[in-house]
């Protein structure tokens, strides 16, 4: 009980002292998180409306496959990443390992699925209704897109918040493909699997208590969000 109380008064001396490593891992936090959910749901989105509305050959499969991977273990898509990015590997070339940018991919690999599939099973579920009243009043295709995409605009962003969620607390992909290097690729969620180790506890708390704060705020305006849509 010490050390959480110990914790929570460290955590407030941290934001306070406007140190500039903790405010280098915050940002770059926020940084990772923030870019790799945006462009995951750039790729997800439309994928899911569009398996949602569509039927085709190995759909069937092709759904397992995204379900699996909306459960992927976050080492194995680590370790997919780092032997892609790898000097032996396809991208090494591009020297992006150990980079915020490897660190983005691999969170967009984690990411992805699940913005698909959770926009996947909204569409299914809505998706037809909402197509065949919009034809019945007479909408052209882009207009009919357009409705789909209002209606089902509340669910697209819990989508996104639940990305936003896996990516802010991912540990071990980001370890693999970033290594946790000061000040260049260590997170806040690093930071903490690091301090456990060597047995800091009190910090390793403050440092969860600012990324539960921070995530709690983030998700708090989305919430809002949602609500106002």
């Amino acid at each position: 009980m010490d050390y959480i109380m110990q914790g929570f008064g460290e955590a407030f001396q941290l934001l306070l002292s406007l140190d500039k490593e903790i405010y280098g891992i915050i940002l770059l936090t926020l940084y990772v998180t923030i870019m790799s959910t945006c462009i995951a749901a750039i790729i997800a989105v439309p994928l899911g409306i569009l398996i949602g509305l569509k039927n085709f050959r190995f759909k069937r499969t092709l759904i397992r496959l995204l379900y699996t991977f909306m459960s992927m273990p976050p080492v194995i898509a680590g370790l997919f990443v780092f032997l892609v990015l790898s000097r032996r590997g396809p991208l090494g070339q591009l020297e992006l390992l150990f980079t915020p940018t490897a660190m983005i991919i691999a969170q967009v690999f984690l990411v992805t699925p699940i913005i698909m599939g959770i926009t996947y099973n909204s569409t299914r579920e809505k998706g037809q209704k909402i197509r065949q009243l919009a034809y019945t009043m007479g909408a052209n295709r882009i207009q009919s897109l357009s409705l789909l995409l209002f209606e089902l605009r509340a669910d697209i962003l819990a989508a996104v918040v639940s990305g936003f969620g896996r990516a802010i607390s991912e540990v071990g992909a980001v370890m693999l493909v970033g290594g946790n290097i000061k000040g260049h690729t260590r997170v806040m969620t690093t930071s903490i699997a690091m301090l456990q180790s060597m047995g800091d506890y009190s910090q390793a708390i403050a440092i969860g208590v600012v990324l539960l704060a921070l995530s709690f705020a983030i998700n708090s305006i989305l919430y809002h969000g949602q609500r106002v849509i």
